[in-house]
C-alpha cells in the first residue's frame, strides 16, 4: 500500500466517488464512515492536491480530510447515489441522503428514513444499501427488503418477511433484480417487477448454514456472483446453474466483510477479512476472457453500483467458475502488511483501491496492478 493515514476512529466502510468514463480519470475522491466510536461520522477525502501547498502535508497524494458530518449509529454500509450524494445504513435503523457540497466543501443531510428497519417496539439495524439512482434499496436485520426513491419522501415497496433471519448485504443483478445474503447461508433472488414477497430463487451452501456477509456481482457476465462469509471462503455461484456455488476457495482465516470485482476488469477480484488482510485475486484467464469484455464503457459514471450492461458472448466460461481445475490459473496477492486487526471494507475504482480497518487506519494504493 502507497500510503496509511491514521483517523482516530474505527472505519467500518469506505467508498470512492464515481468518475466519469470519458474523462478516464482516476478517482480522487472517498468517503469513509465510522463505527463503534461515541460519536460516529461521515468523513469526505481527497487524494488530489485540491490547492493545497502540498508541503505542509506530506507526501503528495496522502489523503486529506475535506469534510465530515456526524452520523447517529454505526455505518454500517455507504454507497454514492451519484457524484454528489451519498446514502447511508445506519444501526439504528435509518437510511440517510448526504449531500456533498463540491463548492463549499460540506455535507448536509438530504433526506433521512429514520426508523427504515425496526421491529414493533424497537429499532433495528439497516444492514445493507444498494442505489441505482433514484431508487435506493435497503436490508436489515428486521428481515425486511425496502425499495426507496430519492426523489420521494415516503417508501416505495416493502417486503415484509422477505428473510426470518438477517438479510447482510444486497446488490443488483440486473436493473429490476437484486441478490440478498443472510445469515443462513442463503443467496436469493428477487424480481422486483413481480408483485410477490417471495424470492425468484434460493441458492445456499449445502451442509453447515454458514453466515454470509458480502456479495458482488460479475460486472459483465451478470449470472456469476461472489460471496463471502464467516468462515472465510470465498463462494462464486452460476444463478443460471443448479442451487450450490460453482467454486470454493479457501480465502481468509476470519469473516470475509467484502468482495468485490474490479468494476471494468473483472479478471481481478479483492476481499478483506476480520483476519487482518486483503487480498487481490487475478485470473489468468485471458484466453477465455478477451479485453472486449472488459467492458461496460457505455454507462456514464463507473462506481461501486453502478449497472454495467452485458457485454460481448454469456457463453464464454469465466475462470471464476472453473473451481478446483482453475487453481493453477488464480494468483493470490496479499496487498497489506501484516494486519492484527480487522480490514473492514475496500472499494477499487480504476487503479485506485482504498480499505478502512480497525486499527483505526485507511490504505490508500494508486498503482494496482489491474
Amino acid at each position: 500500500m502507497e500510503s496509511a493515514k491514521y483517523v482516530s476512529q474505527k472505519v467500518s466502510k469506505t467508498r470512492w466517488r464515481p468518475v466519469s468514463y470519458s474523462s478516464l480519470q482516476q478517482p480522487d475522491v472517498f468517503v469513509t464512515g465510522s463505527w463503534d466510536n461515541e460519536d460516529n461520522k461521515i468523513s469526505v477525502w481527497s487524494i488530489g492536491n485540491h490547492g493545497s501547498s502540498g508541503q505542509d502535508d506530506g507526501c503528495e497524494g496522502d489523503p486529506q480530510l475535506i469534510c465530515e458530518y456526524k452520523h447517529h449509529g454505526d455505518v454500517l454500509d455507504l454507497q454514492f447515489l451519484d457524484q454528489e450524494r451519498i446514502v447511508t445504513a445506519s444501526s439504528t435503523g435509518a437510511v440517510t441522503i448526504y449531500r456533498h457540497h463540491q463548492n463549499s466543501q460540506t455535507i448536509s443531510v438530504s433526506h433521512q428514513w429514520a426508523r427504515a428497519h425496526h421491529y414493533p417496539s424497537d429499532n433495528t439495524p439497516c444492514t445493507g444499501v444498494v442505489c441505482s439512482s433514484p431508487e435506493i434499496i435497503t436490508v436489515g436485520e428486521d428481515g425486511r427488503i425496502i425499495v426507496f426513491r430519492a426523489d420521494q419522501e415516503g417508501v416505495i415497496r416493502v417486503i415484509e418477511n422477505a428473510d426470518s433471519s438477517t438479510i447482510h448485504a444486497v446488490t443488483y443483478l440486473r436493473t429490476t433484480e437484486i441478490l440478498t445474503v443472510n445469515s443462513i447461508g442463503q443467496l436469493k433472488l428477487w424480481d422486483l417487477r413481480q408483485q410477490s414477497n417471495s424470492p425468484s430463487q434460493i441458492l445456499s451452501l449445502s451442509g453447515d448454514r454458514v453466515p454470509l456477509y458480502c456479495v458482488d456481482r460479475h460486472p459483465n457476465q451478470q449470472h456469476i456472483v461472489a460471496t463471502g462469509g464467516q468462515d472465510g471462503m470465498l463462494c462464486v455461484w452460476d444463478v443460471r446453474q443448479g442451487n450450490m456455488p460453482s467454486s470454493l476457495m479457501e480465502a481468509h482465516s476470519a469473516e470475509m466483510w467484502e468482495v468485490h470485482f474490479h468494476p471494468t476488469n473483472p479478471d481481478h477480484l479483492f476481499t478483506c477479512s476480520e483476519d487482518g488482510s486483503l487480498l487481490h485475486w487475478e485470473t489468468s484467464s485471458h484466453s477465455d476472457m478477451p479485453s472486449f469484455l472488459q467492458g461496460g464503457r457505455n454507462t456514464s459514471l463507473t462506481s461501486r453500483s453502478a449497472m454495467a450492461p452485458a457485454v460481448g458472448n454469456q457463453a464464454l466460461i469465466s475462470a471464476w467458475l472453473s473451481g478446483d481445475s482453475s487453481k493453477c490459473r488464480l494468483e493470490t496477492t496479499h496487498m497489506l502488511p501484516s494486519q492484527t486487526l480487522s480490514v473492514n471494507s475496500l472499494d477499487v475504482l480504476g487503479q485506485c483501491l482504498v480499505c478502512g480497518t480497525d486499527g483505526e487506519a485507511i490504505f490508500v494504493n494508486r498503482q494496482v496492478p489491474v
